[in-house]
């Protein structure tokens, strides 16, 4: 339950679309592509295990959230369980890393370890991501960029704009993701404190955000195809725009929990749907 396996297609995108790209390029290396994907897992699942004790923590998790029960809050894992779980799946992750680091140098060693020091800052230390408000941003780039970049570089050793801009599309749907969450969290995240964007600028703004990171994320492809001149069937990616109405639907409607959950479950799912169109897309 503290691992949050709804959140995984986070990490799974980006990897997949990097993949993709890589193969699409003729500069693939799948061992590579399967070991980076071990390591974006582990650095999700470890975020999440830091999210879960670290919120305990602060008293952002009480018995009156309506999200997902966390595990640390309701006595399931002892809090000192929950640390050693987060630090062995980080220390996975940091071997991992090594791997990518003998693979491809020093740029592996500067991403893994970004990556990790902020999965455990985004809740962390006296000044958490998170709690100032700039989850998106980090979430974008890690979950995005970095992730999209990182993969297609330590197969291919080399780089280009359009794997930078292909970067954006799972950030901003994984933004999205965030976004619900922040919404449906945001009572309980004032009261402990916790200044995510939602509580920052209130409810109207959440749901623009959402949407937009929705439509932008879905344009993304267009964009690209604009830059390269190629590449046209990763045209039909922007096409989630269309599976997206019935959860922009729910977002803009619904206030309670069980509903917010459905909408952010399913914009993992969505996320998950892009990636496997603008991955194919770009290999034919």
């Amino acid at each position: 339950m503290a691992i949050r396996p709804k959140t995984l297609p986070a990490a799974v995108a980006p990897v997949m679309i990097g993949t993709a790209m890589a193969l699409g390029d003729g500069v693939h290396h799948f061992p590579t592509a399967l070991v980076a994907l071990c390591g974006a897992i582990l650095i999700q699942i470890g975020t999440n295990l830091a999210y879960d004790y670290f919120d305990f923590k602060k008293g952002a998790d009480t018995a009156g959230r309506t999200g997902p029960l966390r595990v640390t809050q309701a006595g399931l894992v002892t809090p000192k369980g929950m640390i050693v779980a987060m630090i062995l799946v980080f220390a996975l992750a940091a071997a991992v890393c090594v791997w990518m680091i003998g693979r491809a140098g020093w740029p592996m060693a500067v991403i893994g370890v970004a990556a990790i020091l902020s999965g455990i800052l985004y809740t962390a230390g006296p000044w958490p991501l998170g709690y100032l408000g700039l989850g998106e941003i980090f979430v974008i780039i890690f979950f995005g960029v970095v992730a999209v970049a990182g993969t297609y570089y330590a197969q291919s050793l080399e780089m280009n704009w359009a794997i930078i801009f292909a970067g954006l599309a799972p950030g901003f749907f994984s933004a999205a993701i965030l976004a619900v969450n922040n919404l449906r969290d945001m009572e309980t995240d004032r009261q402990s404190g916790k200044k995510t964007l939602a509580v920052r600028f209130g409810r109207s703004f959440a749901l623009s955000e959402y949407l937009l990171l929705i439509l932008a994320g879905a344009l993304v492809p267009v964009f690209i195809y604009i830059y390269t001149q190629d590449h046209i069937y990763t045209l039909i990616a922007a096409s989630v725009s269309v599976l997206a109405i019935p959860l922009i639907k729910i977002v803009l409607t619904a206030s309670d929990g069980p509903n917010l959950n459905h909408a952010l479950s399913d914009t993992g799912k969505l996320l998950l749907i892009y990636s496997i169109i603008f991955s194919l897309g770009w290999i034919l």
